[in-house]
């Protein structure tokens, strides 16, 4: 079915075509559109979360065999909405003063309405809305929505509670501008810690080099995600270099008490965890590189290995460990792993190494292979 996310698209493909079978449009006011309704066919047309001209204009589509999704009342976010979100869009509201911002307000409605344990129809808007984020999601690494085409996503995992002082947070800012430079796109869980650096490393990727030193000195003065003045630090980077690159940012209101992390252009946000951790491993196709982490950076570790391990997604892709003490000898998980791997294609594409350069190297030394002829290969 085509999809229809814009106001101007959908008055250009009705002037155009003036037929709507097997059109999903989301998310529009189409008292905006300027069209002669009469002469459009509208039999087997959707319309979700879509605002009207008027009761009689909606009672006409429905007659017309229109499927029409309404919008649901009383919700700080749109269930359909019609692509990702942006940094200002979520911050909207926010100021040094007091948190404001849609992102909170977003997160306080999650809690006050069973975070764990929804009633139906808030369930309901959660699933609607994470289901119109993978559909934005999907627009955006297919390449419809910037240009270059499809994205040749990295991600990159590691502890939320790195501070930015920590020698692996520039270590990671380091490797995800140097990946961005070579043509990937970086996606990282959204938060603070290794989340943040990698996509500040993206963000700084167009820009001087003597500005990565700049950056985390003016970030320094906030280490740690619960310290004054975290976000301030933050909007002090941005307003230094306000264009940066391109990056995603996949976090969840699940952990909301964290703070979303400022240096990505695009976030897919998830209320399910679930959803927002599966899926962030696998559109990273070009590979996942891990930073030292606890125990979710552990978790993420063998769920990325599973799917290497079966091809879950037809492909297999490098696994690449930046910290030779932590996945060494501290936790023997980088030897786990390759011992798991041993008679798989993937075993080939383990890398441990606490080098920024060699990291990237192997990234780029190592693109994905489909998993039946890298299987039969072996």
């Amino acid at each position: 079915m085509r999809e229809v996310h814009e106001i101007d698209q959908l008055a250009a493909f009705l002037e155009r075509e003036h037929d709507l079978k097997d059109c999903v449009v989301q998310g529009l006011d189409l008292g905006e559109v300027n069209v002669n309704w009469e002469s459009v066919q509208l039999a087997g047309a959707v319309f979700l979360g879509c605002r009207f001209p008027s009761l009689i204009f909606q009672e006409r589509l429905r007659e017309a065999g229109v499927l029409i999704f309404p919008r649901l009342p009383r919700l700080p976010f749109n269930p359909y909405r019609p692509g990702l979100y942006t940094r200002d869009e979520l911050m909207d509201g926010w100021s040094e003063e007091e948190d404001l911002s849609v992102d909170k307000r977003i997160y306080d409605h999650f809690v006050a309405n069973g975070r764990h344990r929804p009633h139906i129809l808030e369930a309901l808007a959660q699933r609607l809305h994470d289901h119109a984020i993978d559909d934005g999601l999907a627009d955006l690494l297919e390449g419809r929505v910037e240009a270059g085409g499809e994205k040749k996503v990295v991600a990159i995992m590691g502890g939320h509670g790195t501070l930015r002082t920590d020698p692996y947070y520039e270590k990671v800012v380091r490797i995800a501008r140097s990946l961005t430079r070579n043509g990937y796109f970086v996606a990282s869980g959204g938060g603070p810690g290794i989340m943040e650096a990698s996509n500040l490393g993206a963000w700084l990727a167009n820009g001087p080099d003597e500005l990565l030193e700049s950056a985390l000195e003016l970030l320094s003065v906030a280490p740690g995600y619960s310290d004054e003045g975290f976000n301030e630090a933050a909007v002090r980077v941005i307003e230094m270099h306000s264009e940066g690159d391109s990056s995603l940012a996949i976090p969840t209101w699940f952990y909301g008490h964290e703070p979303s992390n400022q240096f990505s252009t695009h976030v897919a946000k998830y209320f399910s965890n679930g959803l927002r951790e599966d899926g962030l491993l696998a559109i990273a196709r070009y590979g996942v590189i891990y930073a030292p982490g606890s125990a979710g950076t552990t978790q993420e570790i063998f769920m990325d290995a599973a799917q290497n391990h079966y091809g879950t997604f037809e492909f297999v892709s490098p696994m690449a460990f930046l910290g030779v003490a932590r996945y060494g000898k501290e936790t023997g998980l980088f030897d786990t792993l390759s011992r798991l791997a041993e008679g798989r294609a993937y075993r080939e594409m383990l890398a441990l190494s606490d080098d920024a350069d060699e990291i990237v190297d192997f990234i780029v030394a190592n693109p994905p292979k489909t998993y039946g002829n890298a299987e039969n290969a072996t």
